[in-house]
């Protein structure tokens, strides 16, 4: 792992863990802004980095993230003998770890004492209702007998919304029609007790929420000293049934500009909730039957499932460069500069299995990117770890990016064993 110290003038930034979904965008973000990138990872880790992220970085601090006050110390001695200016974080899990790095080293964060609650569901349900953020019903159980004494009680209804505390990607997280589907739902949210790579703990409880019919988006907001700056609204579609995983983006999201900012304001009271003062938060909000607009949850992070490729294909706007802006102090630009459209679509499984072949045929106007390979295991597709792959299409309007999108997913041939 590379130690030395960065040529004079150079400005670095810490992204603690840039192994996931933003890694690229964050990588070619900070390259057009002329930032040298860093990452705070443990040697295993580091060890399994792709050639592409081990090639954008200018070096490495190995620590042990699960470990806090080591973590702190090793990567607080590491930015100070570097000219490192922001700190950043790809995981939501990670998001309290890098407020606090940010406030020993006076840097522009989030507000480490509110933090947790971009992590843990449990504390950003008591946050929203401290600010008013509009939300849905909740409780919180430890038990599947305390979830059945919730449900009896009927002040949630049914559907019910099963998630655990602490986790991302839609692992665990279930729609339950009545009673008898309680048990395996609790005990689905409830098994995350670790993260992996890193070993993080995590809080096992599980959390009830009232289910809110209705479409569903998501909203960006880029936060700088303070103040909420708004990115473009989202469009998810998602399959139906116990679990609800995403199975496409689209952009614009074909609403009026009075819910548009309606959207936005909400998702940006949202991320002021939870302590984002410097830093961007991806918050997922559903339309109510009234058409007001209420929180399903938020990440002080940037958005996973190529939403940034999404948002910039259509808007021209980088949603990593505005992030990394706001991490080094400095306004991020968030005017569209582009009126097009975009769609993104996933290849799902029709079942878990080992992947034998996946072709995704090429049409003008798209690019698809393939996630597993063949001869690697397919897990079922009950959560974002299951795509097979995806497909991006652009087109003058949403209708027709949508259109070609799930067209080239419709032919699309996977076989599964």
């Amino acid at each position: 792992m590379d130690s030395s110290d960065d040529e004079p003038g150079a400005t670095g930034v810490l992204v603690i863990e840039p192994m996931g979904n933003a890694g690229p965008f964050l990588a070619e973000a900070a390259a057009r802004l002329g930032i040298r990138l860093y990452a705070a990872t443990d040697e295993r880790v580091h060890a399994g980095y792709e050639p592409w992220l081990t090639r954008r970085l200018d070096g490495v601090c190995p620590t042990e993230l699960a470990d806090t006050e080591r973590a702190l110390d090793d990567m607080e001695k590491f930015c100070r003998t570097r000219r490192i200016t922001g700190v950043a974080v790809c995981w939501e899990l990670l998001t309290p770890l890098a407020a606090l790095l940010a406030e020993r080293l006076g840097l522009p964060g989030n507000d480490p004492w509110l933090a947790r609650a971009a992590r843990n569901k449990i504390a950003m349900a008591a946050a929203f209702r401290a600010a008013g953020v509009p939300a849905p019903a909740e409780a919180v159980v430890s038990t599947v007998e305390q979830a059945h004494q919730v449900a009896a009680s009927g002040r949630l209804g049914w559907p019910l919304v099963v998630k655990p505390a602490e986790q991302g990607g839609s692992w665990g997280v279930s729609v339950v029609a009545g009673p008898d589907g309680l048990d395996a739902a609790v005990a689905a949210a409830g098994r995350f007790t670790r993260a992996e790579p890193h070993g993080l703990p995590l809080d096992s409880r599980v959390l009830l929420q009232r289910y809110v019919p209705g479409e569903e988006f998501s909203a960006d907001t880029v936060v700088h000293d303070g103040v909420p700056h708004p990115l473009p609204v989202v469009r998810k579609d998602t399959t139906v049934g116990r679990y609800r995983v995403e199975t496409g983006h689209s952009c614009p999201a074909g609403l009026d500009a009075r819910t548009v900012r309606a959207i936005q304001d909400t998702a940006a009271r949202a991320a002021l909730a939870v302590g984002i003062r410097n830093g961007i938060a991806h918050t997922e909000v559903k339309l109510a039957p009234g058409g007001e607009p209420v929180v399903i949850e938020t990440g002080a992070r940037l958005p996973g499932d190529n939403i940034c490729e999404l948002v910039e294909a259509a808007t021209g706007v980088s949603e990593a460069a505005a992030y990394l802006r706001a991490v080094t102090g400095r306004v991020p630009h968030t005017e569209p500069t582009r009126d097009a459209a975009a769609a993104l679509r996933f290849v799902l499984p029709e079942r878990a299995g080992v992947l034998e072949y996946v072709v995704i045929p090429e049409a003008p106007g798209t690019h698809s990117r393939i996630h597993i390979r063949p001869g690697e295991r397919v897990p079922e597709p009950a959560d974002s770890s299951g795509r097979v792959g995806h497909v991006l299409a652009r087109a003058a309007s949403v209708d027709e990016a949508r259109r070609l999108a799930a067209q080239v997913v419709a032919d699309t041939r996977v076989k599964v064993s």
